[in-house]
């Protein structure tokens, strides 16, 4: 019973995350809210996975990730997004930045209701995760970036989610041995030193989380090399 709730846990995790990264955008702390956007990105890696590995997959836990990314990847990069580049353009940055929850909730809706067991293998159109972590790691730079570079890419990632491009995904490689508790001891530890220094946090962060995503794509590939080679035996 209790194991149903486990994965829940960090999906309602990964939605608190982005109601704190709303908040502290709407007070100024800019790299507090990104910083956010990427904790809620480690803790939606886990929840489906948690699941499947616990085999307590259910609606409730698929309808409450989607809930959870909408606020998460869509809302409070778009809503950090204007105010870190967009709010110089007053009415017509805030109009450019809704964009973005407005084409993941579609993307999100259209998944629910067309997944199938392929889903499992390729995601058509770009991972409203995806795009909304990348969205919220730009904001960082956003002092250096040009404006209309940071509009471009903002526009073109709210478009590729909803496209009918198809994505590689990386749900059915196995959870590494120990990963999870690694993942945990990294938030932990970015938490500790944010506590401690705000401005030098974010420095291993963005080296960790670049090496999770490559190691999960070098296992897709290897995965998908070795059925190969076996299918042409």
């Amino acid at each position: 019973m209790y194991r149903v709730a486990i994965p829940n846990l960090f999906t309602l995790g990964n939605l608190y995350s982005g109601f704190l990264s709303i908040g502290y955008a709407s007070i100024g702390h800019y790299r507090s809210a990104a910083i956010l956007v990427l904790i809620g990105m480690m803790l939606d890696s886990l929840d489906g996975r948690i699941a499947r590995l616990l085999r307590v997959d259910s609606p409730l836990g698929k309808e409450l990730d989607s809930l959870a990314d909408v606020v998460t990847f869509g809302a409070a990069p778009a809503l950090l997004m204007y105010y870190t580049s967009f709010s110089q353009y007053g009415v017509a940055g805030l109009y450019i930045a809704g964009l973005f929850p407005l084409f993941g909730a579609y993307r999100l809706a259209r998944f629910n209701v067309t997944a199938t067991a392929t889903s499992l293998k390729y995601f058509t159109g770009v991972p409203i995760t995806a795009a909304g972590g990348i969205v919220a790691f730009l904001t960082l730079f956003s002092r250096v970036i040009p404006n209309i570079v940071l509009i471009l890419i903002f526009i073109i990632f709210a478009i590729l989610m909803v496209s009918r491009i198809q994505i590689p995904s990386l749900k059915d490689i196995p959870i590494p041995k120990y990963s999870i508790i690694v993942t945990l001891f990294l938030i932990a530890i970015i938490f500790t030193l944010y506590k401690r220094e705000i401005n030098r946090m974010p420095e291993f962060l963005f080296i960790a989380i670049p090496l999770y995503i490559l190691y999960m794509l070098s296992q897709f590939l290897r995965r998908r090399h070795f059925e190969k080679s076996s299918n042409k035996k």
